[in-house]
C-alpha cells in the first residue's frame, strides 16, 4: 500500500462513490488498496457543519464494510467484549488503542484546523475502550494506523481475509463508477435537519438562521465573506481580501504556479479557521475561470476540498452575472426612481473583466439581466500580456486600449445596448482603488468608497496619474494593497476606457459612475441566506 495521505480530487470522488453520498471534512486518506483507491477515509473530528464526530478513521471500501458486516451479524462483538472482561492483557491493549485513537484525533485536528473538539473529549469510537460494539471502526483503526495499534481491529482483519484482503485488489465493481459522484447526502440525519430548515442545530439562534460563508477566488485576490440574515438585513460578521496571485503565468503555462498554489492555500488555511471560529456553514467557493483549464486543476481542487470541506465551483457566466449584479445593485439608491433604473455593472478582475446589463425595480429592489459577457480582460493579464514598463510606455497603454476597443465593438449591438443606461456601477480592487485615489484618501475606507458618485471625467484624470506613476511612487499611497501597485496602471487603463465607452453611448447621458464595495462575494452570500 503506498503511504500517500493527501486526498487528491479524484480520491474524494472516488469515496463518494463507495459510500453513496458526497464524502465530508476528509483530512487524509488513512488507507488504501494496493491499486491506490482509498480503503479509509480520516475524517476531521468536528465537520464543517459544526457537528462533533469521534469516528476519525472510516471505513469506506465496499469489500471492507460488507465483511466487516458479516463478522458483526455472526455475533463477534459479543465474543470480543466477553473475551475483554475475562483476559486482562487483551483489555489493557485495548485500552491502549483507544489512548492512541485519542492521540491520532488530536493529530488529525491539528493538521486539519478544527483544533480540540470538547464534546468528544475522551471519547473514541467503536466502543473503546470497555467493549465492542462496531467492528468497521475497529477495521478501520487497524488499516489507518497498521498492526499493533488495535489488537481487536488486528483480529478482525485476519477473519476477513478471504472476502477482504487489503494486500489484493478487488476494487473492480465494487462500487458504480458511471455518472457523476453523488452529489446529494440523503442521510436520515441530514434530511432530518432540512425538513427543520436546518443543517445543524447547534450553530443556528432562535430565528433558524445561522451564518454562511462566501469565497471568490479571482485571478489576483481571494475574499471572504461571512454573513447572517437577520430581521433587519444582512448581518457582516466577517469579511476578508487577501492578494494571492493564483493567476500568475497562467497564460503563458496553462498551470498554476507552485509559489501560486501555496500563497493561495495559506489564505485557506486562515479562511478555515474563521469559518469554524464564527460557525459558518455553508460555504460556497466561487473559483476563477482559470482553475477549469489548468492542468493540475485536481491539485487546486483536492487543496481547497481538503481545508474547507467545499469544493471550487466556475460557475457559468450567467450565474456568475446574477451574483455579481445582486451584490452590486445594494450601491444604488433608487428610491427616487418611478421606473425600472437601467444599470450596467462593471466587475474589473485580475484576468477578466464581467459586464452586467440589467433593471432594478425600485419597489422591491429585484433585479433583471438583460446581458451579460465576460471578456479575457483584465489588469493581471493586460499587465503580463501588454510587459508594462515601470511605467508602461505610450506604445504599450495604446497596444492595451487597442485588444479593448476591439472587443468592445465584437459585442452584439441589438443585445449590448449601452444608449439607454441610467447608471454605470464598478464593484473589485481596481475600480474601488482608483476611487479610493480620486477621493483623496489617506487610507483605505470601505465606507467612505461604497455607493460614492464621482465624474468620468474625474476618475479618467485619477486613472491617468496612476498610470504615469512608477510603483514606488504608487507604493506611497496608504489605500494601495501592495499586491496592486504594479498592475493598477493596467487596471487603470481598462476601467478609463470603459467609462469612456458608456458615456460617450449615452450622448453623455451617464456622467457619472458609482463604486460599489459589494459585488459577487455579496451575492454569493446571499444565494447561501435566501
Amino acid at each position: 500500500m503506498t503511504n500517500q495521505k493527501q486526498p487528491t480530487a479524484q480520491d474524494l470522488d472516488t469515496l463518494s462513490r463507495q459510500l453513496g453520498r458526497p464524502v465530508r471534512d476528509v483530512a487524509e486518506i488513512g488507507a488504501r488498496c494496493v491499486c491506490g483507491n482509498p480503503l479509509v477515509a480520516t475524517t476531521a473530528p468536528r465537520l464543517s457543519n459544526g457537528i462533533p464526530f469521534p469516528t476519525t478513521f472510516y471505513l469506506s471500501h465496499p469489500h471492507a464494510t460488507a465483511a466487516a458486516s458479516r463478522l458483526e451479524n455472526a455475533g463477534v462483538m459479543d465474543d470480543m467484549t466477553q473475551r475483554l472482561a475475562d483476559d486482562a492483557e487483551l483489555a489493557q491493549a485495548y485500552r491502549s488503542a483507544h489512548e492512541q485513537y485519542l492521540s491520532a484525533r488530536a493529530r488529525v485536528g491539528e493538521a486539519a484546523g478544527v483544533g480540540p473538539v470538547p464534546e468528544i473529549a475522551g471519547i473514541t469510537a467503536g466502543g473503546m475502550p470497555e467493549r465492542v460494539k462496531c467492528v468497521h471502526v475497529l477495521v478501520g483503526h487497524a488499516l489507518a494506523e497498521g498492526p499493533g495499534a488495535n489488537p481487536l481491529g488486528d483480529e478482525a482483519l485476519a477473519m476477513m481475509r478471504d472476502e477482504f484482503d487489503p494486500t489484493v485488489c478487488r476494487c473492480e465493481g465494487a462500487w458504480n463508477i458511471e455518472g457523476d459522484a453523488p452529489q446529494k447526502d440523503l442521510s436520515r440525519h441530514t434530511r432530518r435537519l432540512r425538513r427543520a430548515g436546518k443543517t445543524n442545530p447547534i450553530q443556528y439562534d432562535e430565528a433558524g438562521t445561522g451564518p454562511v460563508a462566501a469565497i471568490d477566488a479571482g485571478t489576483n485576490s481571494i475574499r471572504l465573506l461571512i454573513a447572517r440574515e437577520t430581521k433587519e438585513g444582512i448581518e457582516e460578521l466577517h469579511r476578508d481580501m487577501r492578494i494571492v496571485r493564483l493567476g500568475q503565468g497562467v497564460d503563458e503555462t496553462g498551470e498554476f504556479a507552485p509559489e501560486a498554489l501555496e500563497r493561495t492555500f495559506a489564505a485557506v488555511d486562515e479562511y478555515a479557521r474563521e469559518i469554524t471560529r464564527h460557525g459558518a456553514h455553508p460555504t460556497r467557493f466561487i473559483a476563477t475561470s482559470a482553475s477549469r483549464d489548468v492542468s493540475n486543476r485536481d491539485e487546486f481542487v483536492s487543496g481547497i476540498r481538503q481545508r474547507l470541506h467545499a469544493t471550487p465551483e466556475v460557475v457559468s457566466g450567467e450565474v456568475e452575472a446574477q451574483l455579481t449584479f445582486s451584490g452590486a445593485a445594494s450601491a444604488l439608491d433608487t428610491s427616487s426612481w418611478d421606473r425600472p433604473v437601467r444599470v450596467a455593472v462593471v466587475d474589473l478582475g485580475g484576468g477578466s473583466t464581467e459586464i452586467v446589463l440589467g433593471t432594478i425595480d425600485p419597489g422591491d429592489g429585484t433585479a433583471q439581466i438583460t446581458a451579460q459577457t465576460s471578456m479575457d480582460v483584465g489588469c493581471v493579464r493586460f499587465h503580463e500580456r501588454y510587459q508594462f514598463d515601470d511605467p508602461p510606455t505610450q506604445q504599450q497603454i495604446t497596444a492595451a486600449q487597442n485588444d479593448l476597443t476591439q472587443r468592445l465593438a465584437e459585442l452584439a449591438p441589438d443585445e449590448f445596448d449601452f444608449t439607454n443606461l441610467d447608471a454605470v456601477v464598478g464593484v473589485a480592487g481596481t475600480i474601488t482603488t482608483i476611487t479610493a485615489a480620486a477621493l483623496g484618501l489617506e487610507s483605505y475606507d470601505p465606507e467612505a468608497i461604497h455607493g460614492v458618485e464621482i465624474d468620468i471625467e474625474q476618475l479618467a484624470e485619477t486613472a491617468q496619474q496612476l498610470i504615469g506613476e512608477t510603483t514606488t511612487e504608487r507604493s506611497q499611497y496608504g489605500f494601495m494593497h501592495e499586491g496592486r501597485i504594479d498592475v493598477i496602471g493596467a487596471g487603470a487603463v481598462i476601467w478609463a476606457q470603459l467609462l469612456d465607452h458608456i458615456r460617450t453611448a449615452t450622448n453623455n447621458t451617464v456622467t457619472t459612475a458609482i463604486t460599489s464595495e459589494k459585488d459577487i462575494l455579496d451575492g454569493i452570500a446571499l444565494s447561501l441566506l435566501r
